[in-house]
């Protein structure tokens, strides 16, 4: 579903120099697979993630989104990535309802679809609460229940997840989890990346883990813990990005 050939992004710094922030990546994520991608800040994740969803032109490289590449074909990937980041941000004017909507009507969604999809959405995710409150009003929980729904509203069958947990209270951070449970459970292929060891304990089938723009080892859990001698992944983790 997901194919990454020594994909490489470098940026110019202040006196001319190349900057290197992702150095020759490699990584295949399979169909209705939960992908970790792991790494310490500034290990590069973030940065992969954005060439893979468009957002950045790869330096160098070529990765392919349910075989439609990032570069020559973007508007075919868009179309089948949702994304969904810790700071993504929503409209401070539009209700929870308007905002899904506007989405599903830019990505074209027919309205016979579309509707009864995000009624499906507002009722899974608890959000009809507030599904006529303005973004400006909402909570920062509630803001990611939002982004989640807005990835999902045109039923895309891979899903980018950028540390979407991150600065969340518990009761959220749990919400959020079960909700990419669920997705897991419909087939979904996602990319998880994140730094909480638990949460790739509880969803992920392999991994990879990156430390200064490249991937350092990448395998399931139990292949990582055989390989290295440890069981606590915290410890393996250390000790691979230190």
């Amino acid at each position: 579903m997901i194919e990454v050939r020594d994909l490489s992004k470098w940026f110019r710094g202040p006196n001319g120099q190349r900057v290197t922030a992702v150095d020759a990546v490699r990584f295949t994520v399979h169909p209705g697979e939960v992908f970790g991608l792991l790494g310490p800040n500034g290990a590069g994740k973030t940065t992969t993630l954005r060439m893979l969803c468009t957002v950045l032109r790869p330096s160098d490289g070529t990765a392919t989104v349910a075989g439609h590449d990032v570069v020559s074909d973007p508007g075919e990937v868009r179309r089948h990535v949702g994304f969904l980041s810790a700071n993504t941000g929503v409209y401070d004017r539009m209700t929870a309802w308007e905002l899904v909507e506007y989405y599903g009507r830019l990505h074209q969604v027919p309205p016979e679809e579309l509707y009864p999809r995000m009624e499906e959405l507002f009722t899974t995710l608890q959000m009809t609460n507030f599904r006529d409150t303005r973004g400006g009003k909402l909570s920062t929980g509630m803001k990611q229940k939002l982004s989640i729904a807005r990835a999902l509203v045109n039923d895309p069958p891979v899903l980018i997840f950028d540390e979407p947990t991150a600065g969340l209270d518990v009761l959220v951070q749990r919400a959020v989890l079960d909700s990419i449970k669920r997705l897991r459970g419909r087939g979904k292929t996602i990319i998880f990346s994140t730094h909480i060891m638990r949460e790739v304990e509880k969803l992920c089938d392999r991994v990879a883990v990156m430390a200064k723009g490249r991937v350092i080892v990448c395998g399931t859990l139990n292949e990582l813990r055989e390989m290295y001698k440890q069981d606590d992944l915290e410890e393996l983790f250390f000790d691979l990005v230190s």
